[in-house]
């Protein structure tokens, strides 16, 4: 028996912007301490044995971003499978138990979203390993979570007889009204349903195939003429466009007759919404979270975050205020939930507020927005050691770079030299041209771009080393 750690990293967050964006969803933000929510969760699983290396399924576009977080954290034997298009989690762990399945037919998938919180790590492992006994039993199994509350946000599920170390699951059961919720929790034989599962990986597509073929046929099909792109595996985008969406819980787990439910009372949060994550998070004496730069005066029971600026609040109670680059946010605590509509707006408006930061991340390093006007764009640029943008060149514009720390070796046409510190050079409008970093420290540049045409779309890329097509990507 191996264990087969399953991350699923797709989703965008919307219930947490301005922070989570759909370039730079949730999962990848550190919100609690100094790790993402995804590192968070690949290091929770190390007292986990035995386990195979992990396989995390996510956006083709985060696909850099997640291999430079597991990198961070040690992690370099990862497998990520790459879906061309959200289908929900029935097919997406389909793709990772048809991985499995190749290299270890008897594993047993613990399943994980990227993006929760678990404060006590000994407790959830404890449950694991309940979950995994009972896997091996044939039972597909899900984390109940204890209910600390009557929410009204979680779907709930309703214990039955006693299995092992768990139970029977005899209901799963939609999001409740205020009352119904209540009574859950009185009943004590209700529990958050959490989004975790665990099962052979065998069990899992012998369960798809009966009770969602449809699915079992469009994961089979999309995985069978896969291509493999080192760590990168990308189902085949056609046939995975054909499978129908459904989650876990629609497709089989409320048909299943061999369905078991382990308790997890080990400080859970999905950090759903803002309120979610003043709720797990530390405060001061008037109840208020904070972080970033900010003076409070008669405040309590807020969560304020300020990334850029000071944020000051007086005299106000129950707030949230997120602050950003390009964005603040300022809601009543209890209506959080509805920032989702927000983001619905700025899409509707074909904004990009609700897509990117203004810091955008790229493998190569990012860059940032500082200025702009009808006829010029200011940018910062940084790009890691040995790292380097592509071989391009723009049909609209010109640039002018100046190096303000590192060593930068740029390519213009048939010439290649190197610039220090302090030092710059102009790239024409339809000049082939690429910079690297030939230092051991991150390089910077400032860019000003200059001409009629100054988006993104103006890149024709001739070579890059991170396998990207010529597409609306910067380089």
């Amino acid at each position: 028996m191996l264990i087969q750690p399953v991350i699923l990293c797709g989703g965008s967050g919307s219930r947490l912007w301005p922070l989570s964006r759909q370039d730079y969803p949730k999962q990848l933000l550190a919100l609690m301490d100094d790790k993402s929510l995804l590192q968070n969760t690949m290091l929770r699983l190390e007292g986990l044995h035995p386990c195979a290396a992990p396989i995390i399924v996510c956006n083709e576009a985060h696909r850099f971003l997640v291999s430079a977080q597991l990198t961070e954290i040690g992690i370099l034997d990862a497998q990520i499978i790459l879906e061309p298009e959200g289908k929900n989690t029935a097919p997406a762990i389909g793709l990772a138990a048809r991985a499995a399945v190749l290299t270890h037919p008897s594993s047993i998938l613990v399943v994980l979203p990227s993006d929760h919180l678990i404060k006590s790590t000994d407790l959830f492992l404890a449950a694991a390993r309940k979950a995994v006994d009972l896997a091996l039993e044939k039972n597909l199994v899900t984390f109940g979570i204890k209910p600390e509350s009557p929410e009204t946000g979680y779907g709930y599920i309703r214990r039955g007889l006693g299995l092992g170390a768990g139970y029977r699951v005899d209901a799963f059961v939609e999001k409740p009204d205020l009352e119904t919720a209540q009574s859950y929790l009185a009943s004590g034989e209700y529990f958050w349903n959490s989004g975790m599962f665990v099962f052979s990986a065998a069990d899992y597509l012998d369960a798809l195939e009966h009770w969602a073929p449809e699915i079992a046929r469009g994961v089979e099909n999309a995985f069978a003429t896969r291509d493999q792109d080192d760590q990168f595996t990308r189902p085949n985008e056609a046939e995975f466009k054909a499978c129908p969406a459904n989650s876990v819980d629609y497709a089989l787990f409320e048909k299943a007759d061999n369905v078991a439910l382990v308790p997890l009372d080990a400080g859970w949060s999905d950090i759903g919404s803002w309120q979610s994550l003043w709720a797990a998070s530390e405060k001061d004496t008037f109840n208020n979270s904070i972080q970033g730069d900010v003076i409070l005066n008669d405040t309590r029971n807020s969560f304020v975050r300020a990334t850029e600026r000071l944020v000051t609040l007086i005299g106000v109670d129950g707030l949230v205020v997120v602050e950003t680059a390009d964005a603040v946010l300022v809601a009543a605590s209890d209506a959080s939930q509805q920032v989702k509509r927000v983001v619905e707006t700025l899409n509707d408006a074909h904004r990009q507020e609700h897509l990117l930061h203004r810091r955008v991340h790229r493998p190569w390093g990012w860059y940032e927005t500082v200025d702009q006007g009808p006829r010029h764009v200011t940018k910062r640029i940084s790009v890691g050691p040995g790292e380097q943008l592509s071989l391009q060149k723009h049909r609209h514009r010109a640039e002018h770079w100046v190096v303000v720390r590192g060593i930068a070796q740029v390519t213009c046409n048939d010439e290649t030299f190197d610039l220090a510190e302090n030092e710059s050079t102009y790239i024409p409008v339809g000049a082939l041209h690429r910079l690297m970093n030939a230092g051991e420290e991150d390089l910077e540049i400032i860019e000003v771009q200059t001409g009629e045409d100054l988006r993104e779309s103006d890149i024709e890329r001739f070579d890059d080393a991170y396998g990207r097509a010529n597409d609306l990507e910067r380089s």
